[in-house]
């Protein structure tokens, strides 16, 4: 790293512009890495340790911790830059950053917890629990397992969602746990066609204890109601449905910015089989084809900015976003991942066959989104659904994370 980059890290919070120069200074050495995070399912630790010395999962911590408080324009757009290189790291990047977002969100002394004795300590989270847990003296028993932790080979905490019994033991609330790493086992469960490097394995709890203040209620987060002290901090006050989704999209832009860069770099040099072109350059139907990605990309990064700046925008003014807003963030991002996956698409076709090739990285760059694009809370059709019911005012709500 420059020592430039390593004297702004030392001495400043970093502009946007700042962080994306950092994300795209280390490309090389993440695209170098990629493949064998690929092999090993986790992100190489050069490649993670490199992007601590950076600063980039300081993104979304708060200053009083040596964070950047930045915004969640950075979130999308450091991630994007990040996955030019490689989109398993990206996706670790993007998710680790989340996770921050969310101990942020917790009461102060949770967040000692986390960053007081390590500043550097990274967050990941699970939403989908298959949990038991029992009220006790000052917190609670758990018991359960969590699929699929994104980074769970690098985090310290995690974020993990749990019912919330009464004496009783019935069921009273939904809620999310700050649970350190070393209080649950990881299970490797991540055998995936794609988004390998990203880690997204299991993890179990056996009757571990979770104190009263590291449990956050979920219904008041659904409207970006937390329970942390420091309400000056405007960064940590967006609704956790349009939070949640919009932390998956920048990977997605990246790997269609580097699929897009390949196949518009290799048409100078690469002809169309059985067809007069020495060159796909010259194929009107190639260029077409790459007109159509391009627009498609663009109008993924048109509705991915939109909502990170409105969300942004919304948090400093302290104003929270209404229920067809967030409807429209979830399709928004959901409209976001359609384009960049039929981009991708597209651009495979136009490359042609030889996309497919081990050792040609369209074919990596075609799986990662493939998969990364199914996760539950960015389902295109799903996001559209939601999204429509805001529209005509129905009360239905299909999930918790609007």
């Amino acid at each position: 790293m420059s020592t430039s980059i390593q004297s702004a890290i030392a001495t400043e919070t970093p502009t946007l512009a700042e962080l994306i120069a950092r994300a795209d200074e280390l490309r090389p050495l993440l695209r170098k890495n990629g493949a064998e995070g690929e092999q090993q399912r986790r992100v190489v630790e050069e490649s993670i340790d490199a992007l601590k010395t950076a600063g980039l999962f300081r993104l979304l911590q708060p200053k009083r911790y040596g964070g950047y408080e930045s915004s969640i324009r950075a979130l999308v757009d450091v991630a994007a830059s990040v996955g030019e290189a490689d989109g398993g790291t990206a996706w670790v990047v993007s998710l680790l950053n989340s996770g921050a977002w969310l101990a942020s969100c917790f009461p102060e002394q949770a967040q000692d917890d986390v960053w007081a004795d390590n500043p550097d300590a990274l967050v990941s989270g699970v939403f989908s629990p298959k949990v038991e847990s029992t009220k006790v003296a000052g917190g609670y028993r758990v018991t359960g397992e969590w699929f699929y932790n994104s980074g769970s080979w690098h985090a310290d905490w995690a974020v993990l969602s749990m019912p919330i019994p009464n004496e009783a033991g019935e069921i009273v609330d939904m809620a999310m746990a700050l649970i350190p790493r070393s209080d649950v086992d990881l299970k490797e469960t991540w055998f995936v066609a794609g988004m390998r490097a990203s880690g997204s394995n299991c993890l179990i709890a056996t009757d571990i204890f979770v104190p009263e203040h590291r449990i956050m209620s979920v219904p008041p987060a659904i409207e970006g109601e937390f329970p942390t002290e420091h309400s000056e901090e405007r960064l940590y006050s967006s609704p956790l449905g349009p939070f949640f989704t919009v932390g998956m999209v920048g990977p997605q832009l990246g790997l269609g910015r580097a699929a897009f860069a390949i196949v518009k770099e290799k048409a100078a040099t690469k002809g169309v089989t059985n067809t007069i072109y020495t060159r796909q350059a010259d194929s009107v139907a190639f260029q077409i084809q790459l007109a159509q990605a391009a627009m498609m990309l663009e109008t993924a990064h048109l509705h991915a900015h939109r909502v990170a700046d409105e969300m942004d925008a919304a948090a400093q003014r302290g104003e929270k976003l209404d229920f067809l807003a967030r409807t429209r963030i979830r399709a928004d991002i959901g409209w976001a991942i359609e384009h960049v996956v039929k981009a991708i698409d597209t651009l495979l076709y136009a490359h042609g066959s030889s996309a497919f090739a081990e050792v040609n990285p369209l074919q990596r760059i075609w799986r990662d989104s493939e998969v990364a694009s199914r996760h539950a809370g960015i389902l295109p059709m799903v996001c559209y659904e939601i999204y429509g019911k805001g529209l005509v005012g129905s009360d239905e709500r299909i999930t918790q994370m609007i």
